[in-house]
């Protein structure tokens, strides 16, 4: 139970501030999101405090890749490829898809922060989008045997996603999905999220650790209001949009973490 308060206490912790619009750099891709419940590793380490992540796993990342992919938690993206995802991203680089920037998120560990879930459960699935398009989204689990100490491959996913859903409704900044836990599934699992966007080859990626029936291994510390990252931000809120406008211009992008996270089901 107590590692079970600690996880739901990280997640909660994005909740404290609205997030902010900041200027897009001309050229670049937009930043776009991340799964937020179950809490993905960039996530998960962005809420740590990049500067000072208070889990091994998200250490290991920064001390591998530095702090500012985990300031960019939210453009784990590739601009052009349109549907070719296992051509694009090789094995063992699907949390990173590929790129080197984001490689500490690929550490194949058994100790990263983790969501515990009920097998079969319904669940509500939030995806942080900091600017919504149309587009739709494919949810991977890992096949029986799952080893987390080894590189993630394509053929460790189950071959058909569990959840699939096009232009989902979009509240308070949030995709949601109603949905299910995969059935039949014990112990330590990654769930991979393929968001391909409609109206643009680009696409985004997502790795939500998630355990199974039992208590999270390493859950990181608590991240206190006092001292998490979004306690003292301001700027203007995201303006919610109904689902046939979420290609409107984009809102709220800034690297001070996911919000509107509620506690997970089964946490």
């Amino acid at each position: 139970m107590k590692s079970r308060r600690k996880v739901a206490a990280l997640a909660a912790s994005f909740c404290l501030a609205p997030l902010t619009i900041a200027a897009l750099s001309t050229g670049s891709a937009q930043a776009h999101g991340t799964l937020s419940n179950p809490l993905s590793r960039t996530g998960t380490c962005r809420a740590e405090n990049p500067e000072n992540p208070s889990s091994a796993a998200c250490k290991a990342a920064v001390a591998l890749g530095g702090t500012q992919p985990v300031y960019d938690w939210n453009e784990v993206n590739l601009a052009d490829v349109n549907g070719r995802h296992k051509e694009f991203i090789p094995d063992g680089k699907l949390c990173s898809a590929g790129r080197d920037k984001y490689k500490g998120f690929d550490l194949p560990r058994a100790d990263w922060p983790a969501t515990n879930v009920s097998p079969g459960a319904t669940f509500n699935y939030l995806f942080r989008a900091t600017s919504p398009h149309r587009g739709t989204f494919q949810f991977y689990v890992t096949k029986d045997g799952y080893d987390p100490t080894t590189p993630l491959k394509w053929s460790d996913l189950e071959a058909t996603p569990f959840l699939t859903q096009t232009d989902p409704p979009l509240d308070n900044g949030s995709f949601t999905f109603a949905g299910r836990m995969p059935a039949n599934k014990t112990g330590r699992h990654l769930i991979y999220v393929v968001y391909q966007r409609s109206d643009s080859p680009e696409a985004f990626y997502s790795c939500s650790d998630v355990v199974f029936g039992s208590a999270a291994v390493a859950a990181p510390a608590a991240v206190s209001a006092a001292s998490a990252p979004l306690a003292n931000v301001t700027g203007a809120p995201y303006i919610e949009k109904a689902p046939a406008a979420i290609n409107a211009a984009p809102v709220a992008a800034t690297d001070e973490g996911p919000a509107g996270v509620p506690r997970a089901a089964g946490v």
